[in-house]
């Protein structure tokens, strides 16, 4: 049977149109409808159904998943391997983590991990989205809480704090608030609702509570820059705005914990480039666990998991 015709139908089924799937492969609509018809017609069953909306899973096609992942990652596996012999491991890489993390922190860091290795390509893509390492969007994805479903395998990296700040300008013309019960008197910078793509960033609502004066924004990165530039009040991750000298910490008695989790798929272990950055990864988040708690504060929301660093599950 022809791995292609496997790796079609995975480009379909993760992109959901004919169409999708061709653009992702390079190449034209009419090769990937005929190479899905050949796979079809060797299994004797349809793997999806064809509607004008798009390509959806059927009950097969379902159940072929997990074997054509399979497949997948013992064909990139053995590519690595013989490319890369015994000396430098070569592949590309793709990281999927938070905007604010990314940016601030990800991109220094898997820089260094780059050098170090430079037959691998990292690919890091910090965006505040919910990436899906079953679907191939990253090999390994940072996220904001532990997966309770799916065949993947979790690490917990490192427990974060959160703060409340403002700029020096923005308090030298609206004054500091001495309360939450004060934040009635200025405008709150927030996220967007739509946009929140975890549960664990609820911690925001702690302060509309007390002000109906908001400027929302997408992302921890937006957030950061609109508050840095005097925007308002809002919630910060300590690691991003104790680097900032404009920003002023306020109401201390407010903090929040949060953890990040990263998350990858079991059987890509056996790819020697994902292997070593998911290895780097927890090195450095471990060796530089201060650098997220800088701050000893009193919590008034916790995060929801207590269990120890490195704990792995499939």
């Amino acid at each position: 049977m022809d791995w292609d015709h496997f790796r079609v139908f995975l480009a379909v089924a993760r992109g959901g149109q004919l169409s999708a799937a061709a653009r992702r492969l390079g190449v034209n609509h009419t090769t990937v409808a005929r190479r899905l018809d050949g796979l079809e017609a060797e299994l004797g069953t349809a793997l999806f159904e064809r509607r004008p909306t798009g390509c959806v899973l059927t009950e097969a096609g379902e159940r072929l998943i997990p074997l054509a992942e399979r497949i997948e990652i013992e064909t990139r596996a053995a590519l690595a391997a013989v490319s890369s012999g015994e000396t430098e491991i070569t592949g590309t890489v793709r990281i999927g983590a938070p905007d604010g993390l990314g940016n601030s922190f990800l991109a220094r860091e898997l820089g260094l991990f780059a050098a170090q290795h430079p037959g691998i390509i990292v690919e890091l893509v910090p965006l505040p989205v919910k990436f899906s390492v079953s679907r191939r969007e990253a090999d390994l994805v940072i996220e904001l809480s532990r997966p309770t479903t799916g065949r993947l395998v979790a690490t917990r990296l490192v427990d974060y704090t959160l703060g409340v700040y403002a700029a020096e300008s923005y308090l030298a013309n609206h004054g500091i608030p001495a309360s939450l019960g004060d934040l009635a008197g200025h405008r709150l910078v927030t996220g967007i609702d739509d946009y929140t793509y975890s549960s664990a960033l609820d911690y925001a609502a702690t302060l509309q509570a007390y002000s109906k004066r908001l400027y929302r924004c997408a992302g921890a990165t937006s957030q950061f820059e609109a508050i840095s530039a005097g925007a308002g009040v809002g919630v910060l991750h300590d690691f991003m705005a104790l680097g900032a000298p404009t920003l002023v910490r306020v109401l201390p008695e407010v903090s929040f914990s949060r953890t990040y989790w990263l998350i990858g798929h079991p059987g890509a272990t056996s790819i020697a480039a994902i292997a070593a950055c998911r290895r780097y990864l927890v090195e450095t988040f471990r060796r530089q666990r201060r650098h997220f708690q800088p701050l000893a504060q009193s919590r008034v929301s916790a995060s929801p998991e207590t269990d120890g660093l490195g704990s792995d599950f499939q």
